[in-house]
């Protein structure tokens, strides 16, 4: 058990902006609240999912939403985790977040993929056929686009000659890459690209993506950059006492899970055999961790020494927790965390 804040340890929030049951607008306006928080409480970066058609992702436009966040804040870092290539034009994803990244002053963090659910890319039109594919070469003109233009390719869903490329990102060379996967083929990938990982799940089985990883890892640049990140995802509770905290999370959870399930139920598609079915299923698989600010920490703690991570992904809002209760999470984690990292 560790009780001392590694001294690599950083913070950052992932965010489905999943429905909580009141309306949109009020939502929307919550979120904005908690970034200014995100942001002065010290909390690295504010990562944005990309989900369609359903209520478990009211932000299907990541990088509309983190303009207004942008604007709201001062050193927090923003990004889609991911954007789902598969339904833009390269070019425009490029564009995009050009633009983004000028108008944070340089501040954008790119997480690319593919989407978890091929059922959300179908409603555009994307098939389960070429959404590999599609992927593949998007990215390719994607990362190429990144080194300048003008830029030629030519491949099966994709054709560009000598394209005029006319913005180019802020940050040089380019902003900083993340892949969300618990693929050790992803991780290599993302190993040998410098590219920064985020998974998911129990840390003892995070700890075998991290290992692939740092074996595959090309450390010959980070004499001129700093090490990348591997991030560890957590939905967080916390309260003034363990019961306090559960009567949150208890209907916050349930809340968060039917909008997860809302497209597999509409489409009669089994979820995943591994989703935890309640909240103390949750907390049994280490998807959650709620208590007191000591117990959380510890836990928390715990987790990233097992899973060999040094960048903590927190979910503090999700579900009907109430702007309040996200608020105070994120102040304990500051003051058991971020400030105690600091002060090592």
């Amino acid at each position: 058990m560790r009780n001392v804040v590694p001294s690599n340890l950083t913070c950052g929030i992932f965010d489905h902006l999943d429905e909580d049951g009141r309306d949109i607008a009020r939502q929307y306006a919550d979120r904005l609240t908690l970034a200014e928080a995100y942001d002065r409480l010290g909390f690295y970066a504010y990562h944005l999912a990309e989900h369609h058609c359903t209520p478990h992702g009211l932000g299907p436009s990541p990088n509309l939403f983190l303009s207004s966040v942008i604007q709201r804040t001062r050193r927090l870092r923003v990004g889609p985790l991911v954007m789902l290539l598969n339904l833009y034009h390269p070019l425009r994803a490029f564009e995009e977040i050009c633009m983004l990244d000028h108008l944070s002053g340089g501040r954008v963090e790119v997480g690319l993929g593919r989407g978890s659910l091929p059922i959300e890319l179908s409603y555009f039109g994307v098939g389960a056929d070429v959404a590999s594919s599609r992927y593949e070469e998007a990215s390719q003109i994607f990362v190429g686009a990144m080194n300048g233009g003008p830029l030629s390719y030519e491949g099966r869903h994709f054709a560009l000659s000598d394209v005029p490329l006319t913005l180019s990102p802020h940050q040089r060379p380019c902003p900083p890459t993340w892949i969300a996967t618990n693929r050790p083929d992803s991780a290599r990938w993302a190993a040998a690209n410098g590219a920064n990982l985020a998974c998911m799940g129990p840390s003892s089985a995070v700890r075998k993506i991290t290992d692939v990883y740092r074996a595959n890892r090309n450390a010959e640049g980070d004499a001129n950059s700093s090490a990348p990140f591997l991030a560890l995802l957590r939905m967080v509770v916390i309260a003034s006492s363990e019961s306090a905290a559960r009567s949150l999370a208890v209907p916050a959870y349930e809340t968060w899970l039917k909008s997860f399930r809302f497209l597999y139920e509409l489409n009669d598609i089994p979820p995943p055999s591994n989703l935890p079915l309640s909240l103390e299923a949750a907390i049994e698989s280490e998807l959650c961790v709620v208590g007191t600010r000591a117990s959380v920490r510890q836990t928390l703690l715990d987790h990233v020494e097992e899973a060999g991570v040094n960048y903590l992904l927190c979910q503090l809002a999700f579900g009907s927790l109430p702007l309040e209760a996200c608020l105070n999470t994120a102040t304990a984690i500051h003051s058991e965390l971020i400030a105690a990292e600091r002060a090592v």
